[in-house]
Protein backbone atom coordinates (compact mmCIF):
# COMPACT_ATOMS: atom_id res chain seq x y z
CA UNK A 1 0.00 0.00 0.00
CA UNK A 2 1.74 2.91 -1.18
CA UNK A 3 -0.37 5.96 -0.59
CA UNK A 4 2.03 8.03 1.57
CA UNK A 5 2.08 12.28 2.41
CA UNK A 6 3.31 14.73 4.09
CA UNK A 7 0.91 16.40 6.47
CA UNK A 8 0.20 18.39 8.94
CA UNK A 9 -0.99 16.11 12.65
CA UNK A 10 -1.79 17.09 15.77
CA UNK A 11 1.70 15.91 17.38
CA UNK A 12 3.69 18.30 15.10
CA UNK A 13 6.69 17.98 17.38
CA UNK A 14 7.18 14.20 17.18
CA UNK A 15 8.63 12.86 13.34
CA UNK A 16 6.53 10.49 11.41
CA UNK A 17 7.64 7.46 12.83
CA UNK A 18 7.56 8.26 16.61
CA UNK A 19 3.89 9.33 15.89
CA UNK A 20 3.26 6.09 14.25
CA UNK A 21 5.00 3.99 16.99
CA UNK A 22 2.34 6.09 19.33
CA UNK A 23 -0.54 5.51 17.53
CA UNK A 24 -0.06 2.00 16.23
CA UNK A 25 -0.41 0.60 19.62
CA UNK A 26 -3.65 2.05 20.24
CA UNK A 27 -4.45 0.76 16.49
CA UNK A 28 -3.22 -2.42 17.89
CA UNK A 29 -5.15 -2.69 20.40
CA UNK A 30 -8.81 -2.09 18.73
CA UNK A 31 -8.19 -3.79 15.91
CA UNK A 32 -6.69 -7.05 18.22
CA UNK A 33 -3.88 -7.25 16.41
CA UNK A 34 -1.64 -8.58 18.81
CA UNK A 35 1.58 -7.89 19.84
CA UNK A 36 3.60 -5.36 16.76
CA UNK A 37 6.63 -7.13 16.22
CA UNK A 38 8.07 -4.57 13.44
CA UNK A 39 6.22 -1.61 11.99
CA UNK A 40 7.91 0.55 8.72
CA UNK A 41 6.67 4.07 7.73
CA UNK A 42 5.87 4.34 4.66
CA UNK A 43 6.43 8.16 3.10
CA UNK A 44 6.07 8.39 -0.07
CA UNK A 45 2.48 9.56 -1.67
CA UNK A 46 0.54 12.83 -1.20
CA UNK A 47 -2.36 11.93 0.73
CA UNK A 48 -3.07 9.40 3.88
CA UNK A 49 -0.57 8.01 6.23
CA UNK A 50 0.34 4.58 6.26
CA UNK A 51 2.29 1.73 8.11
CA UNK A 52 3.21 -1.31 6.99
CA UNK A 53 3.41 -3.66 9.96
CA UNK A 54 4.10 -7.39 11.61
CA UNK A 55 1.98 -8.53 14.09
CA UNK A 56 0.43 -11.40 16.26
CA UNK A 57 -1.98 -12.12 13.44
CA UNK A 58 0.06 -11.41 10.26
CA UNK A 59 1.34 -8.87 8.37
CA UNK A 60 -1.00 -6.01 7.61
CA UNK A 61 -1.07 -2.06 6.62
CA UNK A 62 -2.39 0.42 8.56
CA UNK A 63 -3.89 3.74 7.16
CA UNK A 64 -4.65 7.22 8.66
CA UNK A 65 -7.59 8.88 7.12
CA UNK A 66 -7.04 11.75 6.22
CA UNK A 67 -7.49 12.66 2.54
CA UNK A 68 -11.68 12.38 2.96
CA UNK A 69 -13.57 12.54 5.92
CA UNK A 70 -14.41 9.62 7.75
CA UNK A 71 -17.87 8.52 7.11
CA UNK A 72 -16.82 8.99 3.40
CA UNK A 73 -13.66 6.34 4.14
CA UNK A 74 -16.12 4.09 6.30
CA UNK A 75 -18.98 3.73 3.06
CA UNK A 76 -15.69 3.10 0.67
CA UNK A 77 -14.27 0.34 3.07
CA UNK A 78 -17.49 -1.57 3.20
CA UNK A 79 -17.96 -1.30 -0.41
CA UNK A 80 -14.18 -2.67 -0.85
CA UNK A 81 -15.29 -5.78 1.27
CA UNK A 82 -18.71 -6.41 -0.76
CA UNK A 83 -15.93 -6.80 -4.21
CA UNK A 84 -14.18 -8.86 -2.36
CA UNK A 85 -16.50 -11.35 -1.51
CA UNK A 86 -17.65 -10.99 -5.32
CA UNK A 87 -13.76 -12.42 -6.18
CA UNK A 88 -12.75 -8.98 -7.41
CA UNK A 89 -8.47 -8.10 -6.43
CA UNK A 90 -9.19 -6.18 -3.18
CA UNK A 91 -7.64 -5.93 -0.02
CA UNK A 92 -10.81 -6.00 2.07
CA UNK A 93 -10.43 -4.31 5.19
CA UNK A 94 -10.45 -6.06 8.95
CA UNK A 95 -13.00 -5.43 11.08
CA UNK A 96 -11.87 -3.26 14.55
CA UNK A 97 -13.03 -5.08 18.13
CA UNK A 98 -16.81 -2.96 17.47
CA UNK A 99 -17.31 -4.47 14.60
CA UNK A 100 -16.63 -1.21 12.21
CA UNK A 101 -14.06 -1.16 9.51
CA UNK A 102 -13.05 2.40 10.96
CA UNK A 103 -11.23 3.13 14.38
CA UNK A 104 -11.64 6.51 15.58
CA UNK A 105 -8.64 7.24 17.58
CA UNK A 106 -7.88 10.62 19.22
CA UNK A 107 -10.11 12.22 17.04
CA UNK A 108 -8.73 10.31 14.01
CA UNK A 109 -9.92 7.23 11.70
CA UNK A 110 -7.38 4.00 10.83
CA UNK A 111 -8.35 1.48 9.13
CA UNK A 112 -6.77 -2.10 8.82
CA UNK A 113 -5.88 -3.94 5.21
CA UNK A 114 -4.25 -6.86 4.68
CA UNK A 115 -1.00 -6.66 3.14
CA UNK A 116 -0.94 -7.48 -0.62
CA UNK A 117 2.67 -8.71 -1.91
CA UNK A 118 3.14 -7.12 -5.74
CA UNK A 119 5.07 -4.53 -7.61
CA UNK A 120 3.57 -0.91 -9.28
CA UNK A 121 4.51 -1.19 -12.97
CA UNK A 122 3.99 2.50 -14.85
CA UNK A 123 1.32 1.61 -17.89
CA UNK A 124 4.23 2.00 -20.75
CA UNK A 125 5.94 -0.92 -18.90
CA UNK A 126 2.83 -3.28 -19.55
CA UNK A 127 2.50 -5.57 -22.22
CA UNK A 128 -0.43 -5.29 -25.01
CA UNK A 129 -2.22 -8.31 -23.19
CA UNK A 130 -1.36 -7.05 -19.89
CA UNK A 131 -3.13 -3.84 -21.02
CA UNK A 132 -6.15 -5.21 -22.75
CA UNK A 133 -6.82 -7.34 -19.12
CA UNK A 134 -6.09 -4.06 -17.42
CA UNK A 135 -9.29 -2.82 -19.27
CA UNK A 136 -10.89 -5.39 -18.71
CA UNK A 137 -10.40 -5.79 -15.40
CA UNK A 138 -12.04 -1.68 -15.26
CA UNK A 139 -14.97 -2.91 -16.61
CA UNK A 140 -15.69 -5.78 -14.45
CA UNK A 141 -15.48 -2.92 -11.51
CA UNK A 142 -18.10 -0.68 -12.92
CA UNK A 143 -20.22 -4.01 -13.28
CA UNK A 144 -19.55 -5.15 -9.88
CA UNK A 145 -19.75 -1.64 -8.45
CA UNK A 146 -23.38 -1.13 -10.24
CA UNK A 147 -24.52 -4.47 -8.69
CA UNK A 148 -27.16 -4.06 -6.10
CA UNK A 149 -25.56 -6.14 -3.81
CA UNK A 150 -23.08 -3.70 -3.34
CA UNK A 151 -25.23 -1.57 -1.64
CA UNK A 152 -24.04 2.16 -3.17
CA UNK A 153 -27.77 2.43 -3.84
CA UNK A 154 -29.45 4.52 -7.15
CA UNK A 155 -26.76 6.92 -9.11
CA UNK A 156 -29.16 9.67 -8.96
CA UNK A 157 -29.06 12.99 -10.66
CA UNK A 158 -26.41 13.13 -13.32
CA UNK A 159 -23.21 14.63 -12.73
CA UNK A 160 -21.85 17.79 -13.85
CA UNK A 161 -18.44 18.32 -14.63
CA UNK A 162 -16.50 21.35 -14.15
CA UNK A 163 -15.93 23.29 -17.30
CA UNK A 164 -13.19 26.42 -16.71
CA UNK A 165 -13.63 29.14 -19.53
CA UNK A 166 -10.47 30.01 -21.52
CA UNK A 167 -10.51 33.79 -19.73
CA UNK A 168 -10.30 31.83 -15.96
CA UNK A 169 -7.30 30.11 -16.75
CA UNK A 170 -5.62 32.54 -18.71
CA UNK A 171 -5.96 35.12 -15.56
CA UNK A 172 -4.81 31.94 -13.48
CA UNK A 173 -1.82 31.73 -15.78
CA UNK A 174 -1.10 35.20 -15.07
CA UNK A 175 -1.65 34.85 -11.39
CA UNK A 176 1.21 33.08 -10.91
CA UNK A 177 3.34 34.79 -13.81
CA UNK A 178 3.00 37.54 -11.41
CA UNK A 179 4.05 35.47 -8.06
CA UNK A 180 7.17 34.54 -10.16
CA UNK A 181 7.65 38.32 -10.83
CA UNK A 182 7.81 39.11 -7.64
CA UNK A 183 10.86 36.76 -6.77
CA UNK A 184 13.77 38.02 -5.59
CA UNK A 185 15.80 34.93 -7.34
CA UNK A 186 14.60 32.91 -9.70
CA UNK A 187 15.17 29.27 -8.66
CA UNK A 188 15.50 26.36 -11.83
CA UNK A 189 11.25 25.19 -11.62
CA UNK A 190 10.97 29.32 -11.81
CA UNK A 191 12.44 29.65 -15.05
CA UNK A 192 10.93 26.62 -16.67
CA UNK A 193 7.76 27.47 -15.48
CA UNK A 194 7.51 30.93 -16.54
CA UNK A 195 8.37 28.93 -20.38
CA UNK A 196 5.78 26.49 -19.58
CA UNK A 197 3.09 29.34 -18.61
CA UNK A 198 3.93 31.78 -22.13
CA UNK A 199 3.50 28.56 -23.93
CA UNK A 200 0.30 27.51 -22.09
CA UNK A 201 -0.70 30.78 -22.80
CA UNK A 202 -0.67 31.01 -26.70
CA UNK A 203 -2.53 27.12 -26.59
CA UNK A 204 -5.29 28.61 -24.70
CA UNK A 205 -5.42 31.78 -26.79
CA UNK A 206 -5.35 29.29 -30.08
CA UNK A 207 -8.23 26.82 -28.53
CA UNK A 208 -10.21 29.41 -26.62
CA UNK A 209 -13.65 28.34 -29.22
CA UNK A 210 -12.72 24.38 -28.39
CA UNK A 211 -14.18 24.07 -24.99
CA UNK A 212 -17.26 21.36 -24.63
CA UNK A 213 -20.34 23.05 -25.05
CA UNK A 214 -21.85 22.57 -21.36
CA UNK A 215 -21.30 20.58 -17.93
CA UNK A 216 -22.81 17.27 -18.86
CA UNK A 217 -20.65 14.44 -20.46
CA UNK A 218 -22.24 11.74 -22.48
CA UNK A 219 -22.39 8.55 -22.23
CA UNK A 220 -23.38 6.05 -19.17
CA UNK A 221 -22.40 6.89 -15.85
CA UNK A 222 -21.91 5.37 -12.68
CA UNK A 223 -20.00 4.33 -9.10
CA UNK A 224 -15.97 4.34 -10.45
CA UNK A 225 -13.16 3.91 -8.89
CA UNK A 226 -11.70 7.54 -9.03
CA UNK A 227 -7.95 7.18 -8.92
CA UNK A 228 -6.72 3.83 -11.12
CA UNK A 229 -3.12 5.66 -11.35
CA UNK A 230 0.37 3.14 -11.34
CA UNK A 231 0.73 3.73 -7.10
CA UNK A 232 -2.78 2.44 -7.00
CA UNK A 233 -2.38 -0.85 -8.83
CA UNK A 234 -0.04 -3.55 -7.66
CA UNK A 235 0.21 -6.75 -10.19
CA UNK A 236 2.13 -9.77 -9.87
CA UNK A 237 2.64 -12.81 -12.33
CA UNK A 238 1.35 -10.22 -15.26
CA UNK A 239 -2.28 -9.70 -13.00
CA UNK A 240 -3.26 -6.92 -11.45
CA UNK A 241 -3.47 -8.84 -7.88
CA UNK A 242 -5.24 -5.48 -5.26
CA UNK A 243 -6.40 -2.32 -6.79
CA UNK A 244 -5.84 -0.12 -4.04
CA UNK A 245 -7.14 3.08 -2.23
CA UNK A 246 -10.85 3.58 -2.83
CA UNK A 247 -11.02 7.33 -1.29
CA UNK A 248 -12.27 8.66 -4.35
CA UNK A 249 -14.88 5.83 -5.07
CA UNK A 250 -18.11 8.65 -6.71
CA UNK A 251 -20.57 8.97 -9.45
CA UNK A 252 -19.15 10.11 -12.44
CA UNK A 253 -19.54 8.75 -16.19
CA UNK A 254 -17.95 6.02 -17.62
CA UNK A 255 -15.69 7.59 -20.18
CA UNK A 256 -14.30 9.88 -17.75
CA UNK A 257 -12.46 6.92 -15.57
CA UNK A 258 -11.50 5.32 -18.72
CA UNK A 259 -10.14 8.27 -20.69
CA UNK A 260 -8.16 9.42 -17.57
CA UNK A 261 -6.68 6.02 -16.74
CA UNK A 262 -5.44 5.32 -20.13
CA UNK A 263 -4.06 9.26 -19.70
CA UNK A 264 -2.19 8.32 -16.22
CA UNK A 265 -1.45 4.71 -16.89
CA UNK A 266 0.24 5.04 -20.67
CA UNK A 267 1.98 8.63 -20.74
CA UNK A 268 5.34 8.42 -22.02
CA UNK A 269 8.78 9.44 -20.70
CA UNK A 270 8.85 11.74 -23.43
CA UNK A 271 5.37 13.33 -23.27
CA UNK A 272 2.55 11.63 -25.49
CA UNK A 273 0.45 9.04 -25.41
CA UNK A 274 1.18 5.17 -25.99
CA UNK A 275 -1.94 4.96 -28.87
CA UNK A 276 -1.27 1.21 -29.10
CA UNK A 277 -1.90 0.51 -25.42
CA UNK A 278 -4.26 3.36 -25.23
CA UNK A 279 -6.22 1.38 -28.05
CA UNK A 280 -5.76 -2.25 -26.15
CA UNK A 281 -6.91 -0.77 -22.52
CA UNK A 282 -10.10 0.62 -24.00
CA UNK A 283 -10.67 -2.11 -26.12
CA UNK A 284 -10.22 -4.51 -23.09
CA UNK A 285 -13.12 -2.00 -21.34
CA UNK A 286 -15.22 -1.94 -24.18
CA UNK A 287 -15.18 -5.92 -24.36
CA UNK A 288 -17.70 -5.51 -20.56
CA UNK A 289 -19.08 -2.15 -21.02
CA UNK A 290 -21.33 -1.08 -23.64
CA UNK A 291 -19.82 2.53 -24.48
CA UNK A 292 -20.09 4.24 -27.77
CA UNK A 293 -17.33 6.01 -30.00
CA UNK A 294 -18.79 9.48 -29.42
CA UNK A 295 -19.19 9.15 -25.60
CA UNK A 296 -15.29 8.07 -25.57
CA UNK A 297 -14.74 11.41 -28.06
CA UNK A 298 -16.38 13.66 -25.36
CA UNK A 299 -14.15 12.15 -22.67
CA UNK A 300 -11.17 12.55 -24.47
CA UNK A 301 -12.63 16.07 -25.44
CA UNK A 302 -13.12 16.76 -22.01
CA UNK A 303 -9.67 15.55 -20.54
CA UNK A 304 -7.78 17.99 -22.91
CA UNK A 305 -10.00 20.56 -21.61
CA UNK A 306 -9.22 20.27 -17.92
CA UNK A 307 -5.94 19.39 -18.63
CA UNK A 308 -5.55 22.68 -21.04
CA UNK A 309 -7.23 24.68 -17.93
CA UNK A 310 -5.93 23.53 -14.99
CA UNK A 311 -2.76 24.73 -13.01
CA UNK A 312 -3.34 22.53 -9.97
CA UNK A 313 0.36 21.68 -9.31
CA UNK A 314 1.39 25.19 -9.11
CA UNK A 315 -1.49 25.46 -6.87
CA UNK A 316 0.24 23.20 -4.42
CA UNK A 317 3.97 24.64 -5.12
CA UNK A 318 3.18 28.58 -4.74
CA UNK A 319 -0.12 28.65 -2.60
CA UNK A 320 0.46 25.74 -0.25
CA UNK A 321 3.82 25.37 -0.76
CA UNK A 322 4.19 21.60 -0.99
CA UNK A 323 6.69 20.85 -4.01
CA UNK A 324 5.52 17.30 -4.57
CA UNK A 325 3.76 17.82 -7.38
CA UNK A 326 6.41 19.56 -9.47
CA UNK A 327 7.40 16.73 -11.87
CA UNK A 328 3.61 16.17 -12.57
CA UNK A 329 3.55 19.32 -13.91
CA UNK A 330 7.08 19.38 -15.68
CA UNK A 331 5.55 16.07 -17.53
CA UNK A 332 1.88 17.39 -17.85
CA UNK A 333 2.89 20.22 -19.78
CA UNK A 334 4.74 17.68 -22.44
CA UNK A 335 2.21 15.99 -22.94
CA UNK A 336 0.06 19.13 -23.29
CA UNK A 337 1.70 20.18 -26.03
CA UNK A 338 1.65 16.83 -27.80
CA UNK A 339 -1.89 16.13 -27.52
CA UNK A 340 -3.04 19.31 -28.63
CA UNK A 341 -0.76 19.23 -32.09
CA UNK A 342 -2.31 15.27 -31.91
CA UNK A 343 -6.60 15.53 -31.28
CA UNK A 344 -7.38 13.34 -34.19
CA UNK A 345 -4.91 10.22 -33.57
CA UNK A 346 -5.84 10.44 -30.02
CA UNK A 347 -9.43 10.42 -30.71
CA UNK A 348 -8.99 8.02 -33.12
CA UNK A 349 -6.82 5.53 -30.49
CA UNK A 350 -9.55 5.41 -28.01
CA UNK A 351 -12.48 4.78 -30.69
CA UNK A 352 -10.46 2.11 -32.80
CA UNK A 353 -11.81 -1.36 -32.40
Amino acid sequence: MRNLPKVTTEHPDLPASELGEYDLMQVAQAFNLGSVRGAMFLPSGMMNRNWRVSTGVGVLAIKEIIDVPVPKARRSLTVVRQLADAGLPVCAPRAAVSGDVVAEIDGRGFCVLPWAEGSHHPGAELTVNETADLGRLVGRFHQALAAPGVGLGPVGDRPRTKVTPANAALAEADRFLQIIATREELDVFDAATLKALRQRKELLAECAGEAPGDDLALGPVGWTHGDLQPLNLLWRDGAVVAVLDWDRLGVRPYGEEVVRTAQVQFTTDHGRLDLERVAAFTAGYRSQVAIADEDLVDAVERLWWKRLTDFWQLQWHYDKGDHGPDRLWESGERLLQWWTAHRDVVRAAFTSR
